[in-house]
């Protein structure tokens, strides 16, 4: 069957960077280690596993349909595996799916650290609406150091097995989880895990994903309603085509789409609270078996990195294409200027001995097009009369935005950007 005839994610199919799908695509530390520590392992044996570790399409339909006849997806890639490999077939352990997260946070991280030198370079007044950024990149990095690994703690977490390989040695065993901790990237092994690590860790990397969801669903709903009152306008491409039967409408797409996955996400973090909070004593499968219908976890974990790689990649192009129109923005401020003057011209007022609340009773009864104007009419204003179109024009004066605007990317965004490191 071709692959447009079967129903495909959305996430990867259209939407998501190719970085991205291939970290979670269906895709030996441990034999180097237990080689390295004194077992006796074979060098064809790793020679092998280093030549397959990626299986051609042909190796995953063997593994589709082991995994139908042993009802077991792992044992059916150690099948396979040991097909391609078969002078390791005896000694494979396979445990990928923590090793993705951190490859995961990496783009992510990369994403918003780009996002970010694309929303400073060109800090624009937007006039009484600051469309405000907040860069969620110090909770996605604190995050990317908190993961650690399983380590080799064995099923039930006490190392049973890799003691009976090292003769009850306590110190090789703690050897070789360190290793192979070593080996797999981690600076850290988890000090107590079971078969599988606590579901509490999978709350914890996607709460900042969610919280960035949260941040970015904020920021483009201001767009859209911006982009309503015509003063932003999102990018528009020569050949793109809006509404067929409204041929003059530019909806803001990229912001409703941005809107809409971030719902997603922020909706998955509360699916992953779910999983630990039913863990039986040990724990359950039910939150990774591919034989069990509620296998969410292995759902919510890919779709979660995919879902705010898309969600930073469309803010990405918003922002290098956002389209300010300053005219339009000055005819709003003007309409509104005499009521944002009234804070100044009261507390002027109140200056020269007048009372706040009676000011307050006296200026809000005013009408949207003469306020100004009653205001110097109402005896009440006489003491500062001469001072109120003073008093305007330095309300009207927007140009410390851009100033302080300018000050908070240098001193708080741009700087803690520059101390993030990764790689990809």
């Amino acid at each position: 069957m071709e692959a447009f005839d079967t129903y495909q994610t959305r996430l990867s199919s259209r939407y998501a960077s190719k970085e991205m799908a291939h970290l979670f695509s269906p895709s030996l530390n441990l034999a180097i280690a237990e080689k390295e520590l004194g077992l006796p392992i074979a060098d064809n044996a790793i020679s092998q596993m280093k030549k397959n570790l990626q299986l051609t399409p042909e190796q995953f339909g063997i593994t589709a349909k082991q995994e139908k006849k042993r009802r077991h997806d792992v044992m059916a890639h150690v099948h396979t595996f040991g097909m391609v490999a078969p002078a390791a077939a005896g000694i494979h352990l396979v445990t990928p799916t923590l090793i993705f997260l951190p490859d995961g946070l990496d783009c992510l991280i990369q994403s918003i650290h780009v996002l970010i030198y694309r929303l400073s370079a060109n800090v624009l007044p937007c006039g009484v609406r600051s469309v405000n950024t907040k860069v969620h990149l110090r909770n996605i990095k604190h995050a990317r150091e908190y993961i650690g690994f399983p380590g080799v703690k064995g099923a039930t977490g006490t190392q049973a097995s890799f003691l009976a390989l090292f003769d009850v040695d306590h110190e090789q065993v703690e050897k070789l989880d360190k290793l192979v901790t070593e080996l797999s990237g981690f600076d850290y092994a988890y000090q107590v895990t079971l078969q599988t690590y606590s579901r509490k860790i999978d709350i914890d990397i996607l709460a900042p994903l969610a919280s960035l969801a949260a941040t970015a669903h904020k920021i483009v709903i201001d767009i859209r309603l911006l982009a309503n009152l015509k003063e932003i306008e999102e990018p528009f491409e020569s050949t793109q085509i809006g509404p067929s039967a409204m041929v003059y409408k530019r909806d803001p797409m990229r912001s409703e789409r941005v809107c809409s996955l971030s719902r997603h996400l922020m909706v998955l973090h509360q699916n992953a609270l779910m999983t630990p909070s039913v863990q039986w004593f040990e724990r359950t499968l039910d939150d990774s078996s591919l034989n069990i219908p509620n296998a969410n976890r292995r759902i919510i974990l890919p779709e979660a990195f995919l879902t705010a790689d898309i969600v930073l990649f469309t803010f990405q192009n918003i922002s290098e294409g956002l389209v300010v129109l300053p005219k339009v923005i000055g005819r709003r401020i003007s309409k509104e200027l005499p009521f944002m003057a009234t804070e100044n011209i009261i507390m002027t007022l109140v200056k020269a001995g007048g009372d706040r609340e009676e000011a307050h009773g006296k200026f809000r009864l005013g009408l949207e097009n003469d306020l100004i104007e009653r205001m110097k009419q109402n005896p009440y204003s006489n003491p500062i009369k001469g001072q109120l179109d003073a008093l305007l024009a330095r309300r009207a004066s927007l140009d410390w935005v851009e100033p302080a605007l300018k000050d908070v990317m240098a001193q708080e965004v741009i700087k803690g950007a520059q101390k993030v490191e990764w790689s990809v």
